[in-house]
């Protein structure tokens, strides 16, 4: 036998191994098999993907899952708070934000980095004081502008790099339209910060805006490392000014004090009691470091803690470490365990608890959300009222708006259970350095594979694909 034929059996080997063993989904391996009949050389890269039409299609749509990626880690959010100002002028503003906007469409889908920034446009332009077309425009320029400055970053480049290909005069590489796009970009930007956005016509928006929720009320513990250990109250309220969240407790070596002396330093295992709107969780948790606490169910020997003592003792030393191993445990559990009701994957959804609910009156600690559902409690929003309660003891009124974290079935199973509804969509990520990390270099090294002529850009970022669902940096279900 040749070694062709032998490589072609090991891999067929391998792919019937993978499918017996379950792990991975089948289009997975599928995929994977196809590769490596690629990197193997049993196929060339122009054949392997014939069926689609055309390898463009294959390249911006593995672009756009690898975005999703980098989007669910919180790459873009970390990205997105070092490089724009945060208490800059219009022209700083706009320039920094329209800059943003053409580097990430260098790199992925223009409408994608559009779609990502869009939020943060609107912030933007509320702070400014203009209307939202006069920041939303000229964003939408600079990410078509930052799409011709590489291969990937528009389908022309592409069509056309292939239409090269075609005639026999070879493909562009990854990087051979910067030097054009690249001024074209700079020039753009500079004229739209300076006059364009000038030229947009300035229109209020019209209707309603969305939903106002209030502040939700959470915990937050601070970790080994964090940048909050070793600061003071003060120190780190001063941080919280300007993405609007405020603290309204500490909870030290197990005891909970409420309008503590500003000047009190907090250490690593003390839990904050933070006041924040929805919108600011992220930047809370990943400007200093921290990590929601998840609201699980104390020992049966915890007592209950009063509802309005400004000092309370829990009975119990080391929940808040269970609830973060409990956590761990689950989604290492879940991460392992594949069923036809329990994906895996973990979500973060607001539902309103509804007159009448079975909720109303109890705390979560008496619901067993981990022990029946598998499911946290994260936040909770009440209009009007402040609780100085910890989370998990807080009674749950009709009209509270719950900040829940688990697996998509298992929140739909408990707010159908309870009478809950869940609101609209809204974009909530919690920083995750591990997820940043991997999505961030699989995206480089898919970059690098195609940018230095190492593989054609299709099959690069096919394998970068491949290695975010292996990962989980995109669960396989968004895919």
């Amino acid at each position: 036998m040749t070694n062709d034929q032998w490589l072609i059996l090991a891999i067929l080997a391998a792919t019937v191994a993978m499918f017996l063993w379950g792990r991975w989904r089948h289009d997975m391996v599928a995929a994977g098999a196809l590769l490596a009949c690629v990197l193997t050389g049993l196929i060339t890269p122009t054949e392997a993907f014939i069926g689609f039409g055309h390898p463009a299609v294959i390249t911006v749509a593995c672009v756009l899952i690898l975005s999703r990626g980098l989007q669910n880690a919180g790459a873009v959010d970390a990205l997105t708070r070092t490089m724009l100002p945060a208490k800059a002028g219009r022209l700083v503003s706009l320039a920094a934000l329209m800059g943003l906007g053409a580097l990430l469409s260098g790199f992925m889908n223009n409408v994608g980095a559009m779609v990502l920034l869009m939020p943060v446009a609107i912030h933007v332009s509320q702070r400014l004081e203009l209307a939202p077309g006069q920041v939303l425009m000229p964003l939408a320029f600079g990410t078509i502008l930052g799409g011709m400055t590489t291969l990937i970053g528009t389908p022309p480049n592409l069509i056309v790099s292939s239409f090269r290909t075609d005639t026999g005069m070879g493909s562009f590489s990854m990087f051979d339209f910067t030097p054009v796009g690249l001024a074209v970009a700079v020039a753009g930007v500079l004229f739209v910060a300076l006059v364009g956005w000038r030229l947009v016509p300035s229109r209020e928006r019209s209707g309603v805006e969305g939903f106002e929720s209030g502040a939700y009320i959470t915990e937050v513990r601070v970790q080994e490392g964090s940048k909050a250990d070793g600061m003071s109250l003060r120190e780190i309220e001063t941080k919280l000014d300007n993405v609007d969240a405020q603290i309204i407790g500490i909870v030290q070596k197990e005891v909970k004090l409420i309008a503590a002396n500003p000047g009190r330093r907090v250490h690593t295992g003390d839990i904050l009691m933070i006041e924040a709107e929805a919108e600011s969780l992220t930047d809370v948790l990943s400007i200093l470091g921290l990590k929601l606490e998840e609201s699980v169910k104390p020992d049966e020997t915890e007592e209950t803690e009063p509802a309005d003592t400004p000092k309370t003792k829990d009975t119990k030393s080391g929940t808040g470490k269970r609830a973060s191993e409990d956590a761990e445990d689950a989604e290492a559990a879940a991460a392992e365990t594949d069923t036809p009701t329990k994906s895996g994957d973990v979500v973060l959804m607001e539902l309103v608890v509804r007159p009448g609910s079975p909720l109303s009156g109890r705390s979560a600690s008496d619901i067993l959300l981990r022990t029946r559902y598998g499911i946290n409690m994260l936040a909770l929003s009440r209009e009007g009222h402040r609780s100085m309660k910890r989370l998990r003891s807080i009674a749950i009124q009709s009209g509270d708006l719950m900040l829940m974290q688990g697996p998509p079935e298992s929140i739909a199973e408990f707010a159908a259970d309870n009478a809950c509804v869940p609101l609209a969509q809204r974009e909530f990520r919690i920083p995750d350095k591990r997820k940043i990390w991997e999505a961030s270099l699989i995206m480089l090294f898919a970059i690098g594979g195609a940018g230095f002529g190492l593989l054609p850009a299709a099959i690069s970022f096919a394998v970068g694909v491949l290695a975010s669902m292996a990962l989980r940096t995109v669960p396989p279900r968004q895919v």
